[in-house]
Order: structure tokens, then C-alpha cells, then sequence
């Protein structure tokens, strides 16, 4: 029976795959690598020269004393100073251009990996937490950064740095050299396999723990209100403490490996230089070679295995990056919802219309094969403002995925601006609409830099017209730092109406044609949202408007036309007064449950 020096759970071809899709994505910065490794190689043969040297000079000068007799001692020592100048001054631009190599490829990795993520949003990534998808973007890509710098770079100069240390030893002893190889290969092979075999499972394993951590501490911070008022704060505590538990347990036994490593590799060039010394010692005592090169080759052997010290924990490390590739590539290789490659051409926007007749879309994996939207219709004439109202769960929010391309529908048509929702590339229908929603999301920047989200070429007049429409510009300016006040994480320095009030700013500052407001109301008290809907009622002007809500108070008393929606479809249609007129009718029910 054959031994196979892979752990039983990898597959070679997924990790022969995942490891050329990783060198691939390195190309760019080959150049830095290969700098990097040279410079890395130079300090492993400055070293290795170093020692013999000294070794040498140390006995030789033992010698000519010992015999009285003159030698030039300037050239072996002005020898010895070079290699250690060489060496200090090699593993200062070792680490130097490596570290620059790092952070380049990091760079380009993060912004790589948010390329392709951006089109999986929001449909491909509902199943994956914040937590989650944060410790992918960080850790995982710091994951794959170690191919680099702990894999390649170390393992190709052990290959090259070993068969020239070999080759020069040749040239003392054609027997050493043999020895010194053999003891290498165990060295740089045989132990290196299996720290693999014993650290994979372990580094998988902590991968997977750090990103489950990483999920239960966000979760315990951010639901630490509701933690409280439920009396769950100690389950959560626990769940953390029993994950922190099983990455100790993970990291010693990575430690252990690494432990084991450590101490195979220094008997392993211990046992060389002793086979070196059994080996050299007749050679020295025949003349085949001279008294001082004993030594000089017993140090020769001891340094050479520098180069491959670092092997065990490259292939450690090489577990963790390919249990992270894997994680990374798993959300790479996913088809967005909505498959914009063909590159269609951009429609020319000819009204601020929407039409839809017969809607009806199902979300993947929908028990019983529930519709989100069956057979909805409206329609919205340019200049028009129509109210969508219904209870939570009636496919209102559903409806504006929809309608911006982020879920693909089954069923009926939609147009949009005159042309057929499907003939619409997404950033190009997304530029003709402006969103006011729930969920406001603030970047940790400026609000100058929140606000020209919207449009970036926008200018300072732009920004402040936009902010004195929304009844923001007020508060700003009373702002130490006015325009250039960071907001926070999230938006945590705002309060939930100043932070829809930049929302406001946003989608006047974008100007659009067509206006979707989507529960922009929910969460606020009732001074904060009656104030914040007079400021609607300023956005809505001169613009087609969807608004949708299950708050009848959210209703403004511009709205022409309200629809109400239940299980997907369009249960009651008409003017507000006339709806509110019928006893019996689902919005006159809506009304009165308020």
C-alpha cells in the first residue's frame, strides 16, 4: 500500500486548480516577488559563507600560530566582513521589498475580490452574514497573501539556495556533499510532508473558527440591547468561549506540529554535520584535504540548513491558505442573479414611466414554490406619485429589488423608462433612479463624501443646495467641522432622521428622473417622521414617484393614487379618500389598525 503525503480530505486537483488561480492573480507583481526572492537568497548564501569562512579562518589562524609561520589574514577577513555586511544588508531589502510585494498584493486582492463581489449583491450574498463576509474580505485574503511570502518565496529559494550550497560542497567532497543532500531532503521534505499531514486539518479548522468568532462577536455587540432584555447575554458569552476554546485547542495543536518540526529539523542538521565529520576526518588525516577545511565544512553543513528551516511552516501555512482559497473562490465562482455579461447597449431614457403587468417572481429555494410577487400590475405615468401600502411580507421590498435588477422575475413584463426592464444594463438603470429607504448606510467617511455617493462630479454648490432642500444644511454648518464631519460607523453620530435627511440630499443630489421610497419612514418617531416627510414632499416635486410603505400616516397628501398589496398581488386600487370611503376595503382595514 502506497503512503499518500496529502491529508486524506484534500483533493489534489482542487488544490492544484486553487493554487495556479492563486499565482495567477500574483502575476502582476512578479517583478517585486522575484526581487524578493533573490534578495532572500543572497542573505541564505552570505550566511552559509559567513560561517564556513569564519570556520576556516578560525582554525587556520589556529594553525600558523600553533606553527609559527606568517599568513595573510587581511583577505579572509575583509572576506568575512563583506558576507556579514552582505547578509545584515540583504535581509534589511529582503524584508524591505517582500513587505512592499505584501502590501501590493493585498491591495490588488481586496479590490479583486470586490469586483466580483459587487454583482453578487444583494441576491447571491442574502445567505452570508456581515460577520462572515467581513473575515472573507480581511483575514481570508490575508490568508491567501501567505502563498507569497511563507509558501513560494521560501520554497523556491531552498531549491535553488540548497543545489548551489551542494554543488560548492562538491567541490571540497564529493562525500559530504552526498551526505549533507541526503540529510537536506529529509529535512526539507520528508519533515515538511508531515507537518502538512498534521497541521491541515488544524489550520482548515481555525479558518472556519475565525470567521465564526469573528460572526459571534458582531452578533453579541450588535444585538447586545436585545441580548440584555432577553436574558441571553450569558448564552452568547458561552458560545463565544467555547469557540475561543476550540481555536486554542487548534492553535495547540499547530503548536505541537510546529514543536515537532522545530526539533526534527535540528537533528537533522546535527546528524549531517557529524556524518560530514565522520566523512571528512580520513580525508583530513590523508591530505585529501586540509586540516582547517575540517571545520570549515562542518559549519559549511550546520548553516546549510537554513534554507530549509522555513519549509515546515510554509507547507503549515499552505493548509490555511487553501482551506481560505477555497472560501474566497466559493463566493468568486457564484453566477449573479441578474447575468449581465453579454455587455448590452445602454437604452436612451425616453419618459419617467413604469409599467408592470403580471409581475411574478419566486425566490430560489421558496418553500412550496410561494410566489414573492404573483401577477402584480401598475402603472406609473411620467409625473405621477403612487402609493404602495400593505403589511409586512406582501412583496413590497421585493418589488424594488426587482425593479433595480438585483433579482431576476419569472413571470409578466416590466418597462421602465420606455424600453423593457431585461434591455437595461443595471449601473445603467440604477443612474435614471434615486432609492430613499429604511436602511440608510452611512460609510465611516465624511458626510461630503456620503453625499456626492450620489454624484461625484457634483460641486460644493451642488452639495449645499442639496443639503438646504433636505433641511440638512443647517445642522452641518453647526458642525465644528461642517461638510467634513465624519458620521461614524454606520452612521452611528447621526440620528435616524439626520441620517434619512442625507438619504434625501443623496437622491436630490442625484437628480433622477424616477424616485423610489422605500419604508422611508420606519423607525422614527412620530415628530421625527412628520418632519421628515414635509422633506419628502419638497424631494417628490417634479419627479415620478413610487412610494412604498405599510405606514398609512407615511401616506403625503400629494399621492395620487394608493395600491395595496397582499401576498403579492394588487388587492385594491384607487384615490386615498376613495379607499378610505369603503367600510369593508383592505385600506380602510390598514387605516384602522393603526
Amino acid at each position: 500500500m502506497s503512503w499518500n503525503p496529502l491529508p486524506a480530505d484534500v483533493d489534489p486537483a482542487q488544490a492544484r486548480a486553487d493554487l495556479r488561480r492563486l499565482v495567477r492573480l500574483f502575476r502582476p507583481y512578479r517583478n517585486w516577488m522575484l526581487w524578493g526572492a533573490l534578495a532572500s537568497l543572497l542573505t541564505l548564501l552570505a550566511n552559509v559563507a559567513l560561517m564556513a569562512t569564519s570556520g576556516w579562518f578560525i582554525a587556520q589562524m589556529a594553525l600558523v600560530g600553533l606553527a609559527g609561520v606568517a599568513m595573510d589574514y587581511f583577505t579572509p577577513a575583509a572576506f568575512i566582513r563583506a558576507m556579514a555586511i552582505t547578509r545584515t544588508a540583504g535581509r534589511y531589502i529582503e524584508r524591505l521589498i517582500t513587505h512592499e510585494a505584501t502590501f501590493r498584493l493585498l491591495q490588488e486582492l481586496r479590490v479583486w475580490f470586490y469586483r466580483h463581489l459587487e454583482p453578487l449583491a444583494p441576491a447571491r450574498l442574502r445567505e452570508l452574514r456581515g460577520a462572515d463576509l467581513s473575515s472573507r474580505i480581511l483575514s481570508d485574503i490575508d490568508a491567501l497573501n501567505h502563498l507569497y511570502l511563507r509558501v513560494l518565496a521560501p520554497v523556491g529559494v531552498a531549491l535553488i539556495g540548497g543545489a548551489a550550497i551542494v554543488l560548492i560542497m562538491a567541490l571540497f567532497s564529493g562525500r559530504v556533499a552526498a551526505s549533507t543532500l541526503l540529510f537536506l531532503l529529509l529535512a526539507g521534505v520528508a519533515v515538511p510532508l508531515l507537518t502538512f499531514r498534521m497541521g491541515h486539518a488544524p489550520g482548515r479548522a481555525l479558518v472556519d473558527l475565525r470567521a465564526r468568532l469573528r460572526s459571534a462577536a458582531v452578533d453579541g455587540l450588535q444585538g447586545l440591547g436585545e441580548l440584555r432584555i432577553y436574558g441571553g447575554t450569558q448564552r452568547q458569552a458561552q458560545r463565544i468561549g467555547a469557540l475561543t476554546d476550540a481555536m486554542i485547542d487548534q492553535q495547540r495543536q499547530l503548536s505541537r506540529a510546529t514543536g515537532l518540526s522545530q526539533g526534527l529539523l535540528g537533528l537533522c542538521a546535527n546528524l549531517a554535520m557529524w556524518a560530514a565529520l565522520l566523512l571528512a576526518i580520513p580525508l583530513a588525516t590523508g591530505a585529501a584535504i586540509a586540516p582547517a577545511q575540517l571545520p570549515m565544512l562542518a559549519l559549511f553543513v550546520l548553516a546549510s540548513f537554513e534554507a530549509v528551516l522555513p519549509l515546515p511552516l510554509a507547507l503549515q501555512m499552505l493548509g490555511e491558505t487553501l482551506a481560505a482559497a477555497r472560501r474566497v473562490f466559493s463566493i468568486i465562482d457564484a453566477r449573479p442573479q441578474i447575468d449581465e455579461t453579454a455587455n448590452l447597449p445602454v437604452p436612451q431614457w425616453a419618459e419617467s414611466s413604469l409599467l408592470i403587468d403580471g409581475l411574478g417572481l419566486r425566490y430560489p429555494g421558496a418553500p412550496d414554490g410561494a410566489w414573492a410577487l404573483d401577477g402584480l400590475s401598475l402603472q406609473l405615468q411620467p409625473g405621477a406619485r403612487v402609493a404602495l401600502v400593505g403589511p409586512s411580507g406582501a412583496g413590497k421590498s421585493t418589488l424594488v429589488q426587482a425593479l433595480l435588477r438585483f433579482w431576476e422575475y419569472q413571470r409578466g413584463s416590466v418597462r421602465i423608462g420606455g424600453h423593457d426592464l431585461r434591455a437595461w444594463p443595471g449601473e445603467a438603470l440604477r443612474a435614471h433612479i434615486a432609492v430613499v429607504s429604511q436602511d440608510t448606510y452611512l460609510f465611516n467617511t465624511t458626510l461630503r463624501d456620503n453625499l456626492m455617493l450620489a454624484r461625484p462630479e457634483a460641486t460644493q454648490e451642488d452639495v449645499i443646495a442639496a443639503c438646504q432642500a433636505a433641511q440638512l444644511h443647517d445642522f452641518i454648518t453647526s458642525l465644528p467641522e461642517g461638510y467634513d464631519t465624519w458620521v461614524g460607523e454606520a452612521g452611528m453620530r447621526l440620528s435616524g432622521g439626520q441620517a434619512r435627511r442625507v438619504a434625501i440630499a443623496r437622491a436630490l443630489l442625484r437628480n433622477a428622473p424616477l424616485l423610489i421610497l422605500d419604508e422611508p419612514t420606519e423607525g422614527l418617531d412620530a415628530l421625527t417622521e412628520r418632519d421628515l416627510l414635509r422633506d419628502i414632499a419638497t424631494l417628490m416635486q417634479g419627479r415620478t414617484v413610487l412610494l412604498i410603505t405599510h405606514r398609512i400616516a407615511a401616506l403625503p397628501a400629494a399621492v395620487d393614487q394608493v395600491l395595496v398589496i397582499e401576498a403579492g398581488r394588487v388587492v385594491e386600487s384607487g384615490a386615498p379618500a376613495d379607499l378610505l370611503a369603503r367600510p369593508n376595503g383592505a385600506f380602510r382595514a390598514l387605516h384602522d389598525a393603526l
